[in-house]
């Protein structure tokens, strides 16, 4: 891997307490599928087909209440048939989702990890501003992110390829246990550690620094993209439902004309019916806007491989600081460069006399062998940070391509959603004026 670290083995019977827990499926044979057919995708359907609310009684005596998704997996026709079982099926909790993605994010730091859909519902238009977290409509959504989130990390060449990935969609009972055995969380960069990175670096890499200032405009555009088209759909949603008065009004009005009474009533019906099929379509826009929600929450998937790239270049420049200060000292021991015009070593020796030449020597020594420890600790940190840009450039590059791809077929589809809407009150309004024609 390009940050130097392997990914952890898959331990298909992890001690939980006491217990021993065994895998329901090979997770071995799932990486081979994975290897052989390219991405796991291309070899197996991954869904995330439901959710169920329930609730458990914590220790303390509360209640704690939470949303499972069930999560299924099965074989596609044609592909590689070693799994014990062509389909298995398993609940997760959202926070084993976080957990899941924290842990590929510290493992693959060059890799642009796809994010996972909100927690909490926001940028929503005023109608569904009051939802909360177990709304049946926003945990659904939530459910569709899931699946995209899933089919993401299936997709990619190394993701899909990681024996705890495949143990997260096998392994309802031991996964956890084993996720948290590879100690992943010890080597996550703090957030105090990437600013310090960020704000002490001599020569930070311009790619990255113009990939972050990308990143901040990307996701400023789209955030106001989504405010724009709330402030619009709760406009538009009220337009319509008002047009329900209409429909109240021709209805209450045919019951005292003869002749146009039929005519009013039934233009009452289309008005009606203007008025309720806008749910469905503002439902559809909501599933549109999340879509653009996550490619908001992929810009700080990217700056996140950015923070990476900093750390490893601080790193560079410590050691190529140190080596700089050790071979400045050995120097001053062989009298090739002068020494500072103060110094402890110059200070003790007025007080208790010049060095002996076997001292100078010893301390020779020592500062030679950290010279040596100190280049090759620049070498190494060096080839890591190397290492680590060009993955990392691989993986935005295609990210970037993907991301063309995706918005574009957005906006497409947003656009082919507002001129059926627009159609669908055209075809109203038509019929509503021939009801007024045949009065």
């Amino acid at each position: 891997m390009a940050d130097g670290t392997e990914s952890p083995e898959y331990d298909p019977t992890i001690s939980v307490g006491s217990a021993t827990v065994p895998v329901t499926t090979d997770v071995d044979e799932l990486s081979k599928i994975a290897a052989k057919d390219g991405t796991l995708l291309e070899a197996m359907e991954i869904n995330v087909i439901e959710q169920e609310k329930r609730t458990t009684q914590t220790s303390m005596g509360l209640k704690d209440v939470y949303t499972v998704y069930l999560v299924e997996t099965r074989t596609k026709d044609g592909a590689n048939k070693a799994l014990g079982q062509e389909s298995t099926s398993l609940w997760r909790r959202y926070s084993e989702f976080e957990l899941l993605r924290n842990y590929l994010l510290v493992t693959y730091s060059h890799v642009v990890i796809p994010p996972l859909p909100e927690k909490r519902a926001t940028i929503m238009w005023q109608q569904l501003s009051t939802v909360d977290n177990f709304d049946s409509e926003f945990i659904e959504r939530r459910r569709t992110g899931l699946e995209g989130f899933l089919r993401r990390v299936a997709n990619h060449h190394k993701l899909c390829q990681d024996k705890i990935f495949h143990g997260f969609l096998q392994d309802e009972n031991g996964w956890k246990a084993s996720v948290n055995a590879t100690g992943f969380q010890a080597k996550q960069d703090s957030r105090l550690k990437s600013l310090n990175a960020a704000f002490r670096l001599k020569k930070p890499d311009k790619r990255f620094e113009d990939l972050k200032n990308y990143c901040t405009n990307l996701q400023s555009n789209i955030t106001a993209l989504l405010k724009l088209r709330a402030k619009l759909a709760d406009r538009l949603y009220g337009i319509h439902k008002i047009h329900g008065n209409y429909g109240r009004v021709f209805s209450e009005w045919s019951g005292i004309e003869h002749e146009m009474g039929d005519g009013l009533q039934s233009a009452g019906h289309y008005m009606d019916s203007y008025k309720d099929y806008i749910d469905d379509f503002m439902a559809e826009e909501e599933l549109i806007a999340d879509q653009l929600k996550e490619y908001a929450c992929f810009a700080d998937a990217v700056r996140s491989v950015c923070s990476k790239q900093e750390m490893l270049q601080y790193e560079v420049e410590k050691a190529e600081e140190l080596l700089a200060s050790k071979t400045q000292l050995r120097d001053q021991l062989q009298g090739t460069a002068p020494t500072k015009t103060f110094s402890w070593r110059g200070l003790s020796s007025k007080v208790f006399g010049p060095e002996t030449e076997q001292v100078k020597e010893t301390k020779l020594r020592q500062v030679k062998d950290q010279i040596q420890e100190a280049e090759e600790n620049v070498t190494r940190t060096q080839k890591e940070a190397e290492e680590f840009v060009e993955e990392a450039l691989k993986e935005i590059d295609a990210f970037k391509k993907t991301k063309t791809a995706d918005l574009k077929e957005i906006f497409i589809n947003f656009s082919v959603l507002q001129i059926k809407i627009a159609k669908r009150g055209i075809t109203t309004w038509t019929n509503t004026k021939e009801c007024f024609e045949k009065m």
